[in-house]
Order: structure tokens, then C-alpha cells, then sequence
């Protein structure tokens, strides 16, 4: 009884590992940017598991604050929270919604509002690294890497 007991509750952990690495999984955050580069005519990005490790040391540093603080490293980054299982591609659809604040006759953001929108077009950007972890307070903290970062002052993202 004991061992059938343990078993079924390795398979409800393992089914729901499962579940919630589904939820971030590379597809999940390429999809969305993908289409918002073919959009404008920019190539799409590709997976960097490089940049994932490194995402992913910085989202779990953030687990005890999930302070939204960028990490200042070498690659462009974006970061997202929100409460409980927010998903790559709700954070990245948060990040394109910043499109309406581009400017495509002068080519500038509105009050800087749409940095995240232009670092995920970013023409000279190739791939991309993405990562999450569970806040202690219950928030999801995401943060997408990119390389070569983008977002240079006087530069057109594409």
C-alpha cells in the first residue's frame, strides 16, 4: 500500500514537472517572437542554451526579492513578472504589447516605453536564452537573454 501510495504521488510530481516545464518551454517564447520579427521583416531568433544558463542563474538570484532589476551583463535582456504561472509567451506578448509605443516614421520609442518591443526585434540579434523561477512572495519572474543585445541609442532596430 505504501509503495503504491508513493508511486502515485512521484507520477502527480512528475506529471506536473512535466506540465509547468511545458509552460516555458523554448517553442513557447520563440513563437511569439518569431512572429513579431517576421512582422517587420527580421529574421528569426534561435534557442542559445548559453544564454538560458545564464538567464536562468539570474532569475533564481532574484527568487527571495523578485526585485525587477536588470542583471547589467553582456547580453540585451528583458525582464517580466507576474503573479503565479505566467508563461514565456504571456511575457513576451507583454513585451510586443510596448509596439504601439514604436514610432516606425521616426523610428523611436514614445518616452522610451518600448525598449522591451525593440530588443525583441532587434535586427542584428540572433538568439535567445529565456528563463523563470517562483518567487517566494508567489510571483513568476522571467527574463529573456539576447545575443548580440540590442536597443543602441541612435540605432534603428530594423
Amino acid at each position: 500500500m505504501k509503495s503504491s501510495s508513493l508511486a502515485f504521488i512521484l507520477t502527480i510530481v512528475s506529471t506536473c514537472s512535466i506540465f509547468l516545464a511545458a509552460r516555458s518551454s523554448p517553442e513557447d517564447f520563440l513563437e511569439v517572437h518569431n512572429e513579431a520579427r517576421a512582422a517587420v521583416g527580421v529574421k528569426p531568433l534561435k534557442w542559445n542554451e548559453t544564454l538560458v544558463a545564464y538567464a536562468q542563474k539570474y532569475a533564481d538570484s532574484k527568487k527571495q526579492t523578485c526585485e525587477m532589476e536588470h542583471s547589467m551583463g553582456p547580453y540585451g535582456e528583458n525582464l517580466a513578472e507576474g503573479y503565479e504561472e505566467l508563461k514565456g509567451s504571456d511575457a513576451a506578448k507583454m513585451w510586443l504589447s510596448e509596439k504601439s509605443f514604436y514610432d516606425p516614421e521616426t523610428k523611436q520609442c514614445v518616452k522610451d516605453e518600448c525598449l522591451h518591443y525593440t530588443q525583441m526585434v532587434w535586427n542584428t540579434t540572433e538568439s535567445i536564452g529565456c528563463a523563470r523561477t517562483k518567487c517566494d512572495n508567489g510571483w513568476m519572474f522571467v527574463i529573456c537573454s539576447y545575443y548580440p543585445p540590442g536597443n543602441y541609442v541612435g540605432s534603428a532596430p530594423y
